[in-house]
């Protein structure tokens, strides 16, 4: 069913399924009703201590699935945290969302309550998410609670769940993909959500919890898949947020599981595309969506009622992405003779890594020229991995040397993986700027 907003979706299950299952925690269960009142309840609670943005240092349980829809319902801007980022990044985010109050483990909001802001005015049914895992270039992205319940409509109506489904929440509520994908997308069906318990728990969460339909990154499928994490009633997985190995979706379907992959941004409150049957990587458009194609194969998206409202106090960024309410992705595609979607490539300069990772290139690049002395190099995607190419001949394991005080200082997925050398020039607009897509795709034809 398609909701207006966080308030009507909760209200209409409790009223139509009072005691179904709403969410499960470990061994805890809220039905329908249940869910509904503690947000009422929690909802008042915040409405009394008058404050205006929340940042939501959000852990995955139903604690703070509660206070996310309660924040809502109060009416305060939510800013959701990722709590696994630095404490400095995290306190650079709050001060650029205008944070007023937290909420989440008690320690870490001792060490980030200096950063606090004074608050917004007419916060009430934002919801910020951000695009971006390095605190230069972090936005964030201004959704509603309409915008992202249009959009797990929107991918229900390809991909629909029933009240007797139960889905497995495993990714991160602060990023749009987990939020629609791995809790929307089950409530607005009237389906059962399971909220993991942690990557600790990857090994076991879907024999305790029996899911019959999971959302993950491609790099949490693999894994799962390597582990034979699969119960036996798991009939579905949806696959977004990276590209994805064909041998991780190919071993996934040899095991009779349905596999779907989506295509979205968190600009559009997540999903625009989605595979329904046939080849995953083939993908209808959603039907609020409207996709088509620039003259170099750029993704043109209008998504009304999904679109972001902008980037948060960055009007010149949003300007050069969303024009006339057309977001241009920076990602580039083409249709087949069926009219499906499929990705070919990136344009824009930052690499999204299988797990979801962003880097952004001209970051990275310059930190490794400085490091590495030399100027004419990228960094590409290799088998899923960052690779540097090296205009000029060496040795790569005195480059990779040269690097390991730089690479220390970097997440694992981060690291440059390998090191490939060539005598060509890199590929080069008029303006001086790598054709990064022209790069990315020579790679793939050599590997």
């Amino acid at each position: 069913m398609r909701f207006d907003s966080f308030e009507q979706m909760l209200a209409h299950l409790a009223e139509t399924g009072p005691d179904a299952p709403a969410l499960r925690y470990d061994d805890k269960t809220l039905s329908f009703s249940e869910l509904k009142h503690a947000v009422d309840a929690r909802a008042a609670m915040l409405r009394a201590e008058r404050k205006t943005s929340l940042g939501l240092l959000c852990d995955g349980s139903l604690d703070s699935v509660i206070e996310l829809f309660a924040a809502n319902l109060a009416g305060l801007q939510l800013v959701m945290l990722d709590a696994s980022l630095d404490t400095d990044t995290l306190r650079t985010l709050i001060r650029y969302t205008d944070v007023d109050t937290l909420w989440g483990e008690e320690d870490l909001k001792e060490d980030l309550e200096l950063a606090l802001m004074g608050g917004v005015k007419n916060g009430a049914g934002r919801i910020l998410f951000f695009t971006s895992g390095t605190t230069e270039q972090a936005k964030a992205v201004v959704l509603t609670d309409h915008s992202l319940c249009q959009s797990a409509w929107n991918g229900s109506a390809k991909l629909p769940l029933t009240p007797d489904d139960r889905l497995l929440c495993l990714l991160p509520l602060s990023h749009v993909f987990g939020f629609v994908c791995g809790l929307l997308w089950g409530l607005s069906c009237g389906a059962c959500v399971s909220l993991g318990r942690g990557a600790r728990h990857y090994l076991d969460d879907c024999d305790f919890y029996r899911p019959t339909a999971v959302s993950v990154v491609p790099m949490l499928l693999g894994f799962l898949l390597q582990q034979k994490c699969v119960n036996p009633e798991l009939r579905l997985i949806l696959v977004g947020a990276g590209d994805c190995a064909p041998e991780l979706l190919r071993a996934a379907t040899d095991l009779g599981l349905h596999v779907s992959f989506g295509y979205g941004l968190t600009e559009t409150s997540s999903g625009v595309a989605i595979s329904v049957q046939g080849d995953p990587y083939a993908m209808e458009v959603c039907p609020d969506d409207t996709i088509t194609l620039a003259d170099d194969g750029e993704i043109l998206i209008q998504a009304p009622t999904c679109m972001m409202q902008g980037y948060y106090k960055r009007p010149d960024a949003t300007r050069a992405v969303l024009r006339d309410g057309v977001l241009h992705t920076g990602d580039l595609g083409c249709f087949d003779e069926d009219g499906r979607l499929h990705i070919t490539g990136r344009k824009k300069d930052m690499l999204v890594l299988s797990d979801g990772t962003k880097i952004f290139l001209p970051e990275y690049e310059s930190a490794l020229m400085q490091t590495l002395e030399h100027m004419e190099l990228a960094v590409v995607l290799k088998g899923g991995r960052p690779a540097l190419i090296y205009c000029g001949s060496g040795d790569a394991s005195a480059v990779m040397e040269k690097l390991r005080p730089l690479m220390r200082r970097q997440p694992r997925g981060k690291q440059i993986a390998e090191v490939v050398f060539t005598d060509e020039p890199l590929p080069r607009t008029q303006t001086g700027k790598i054709k990064r897509w022209e790069l990315q795709q020579k790679v793939m034809e050599s590997a």
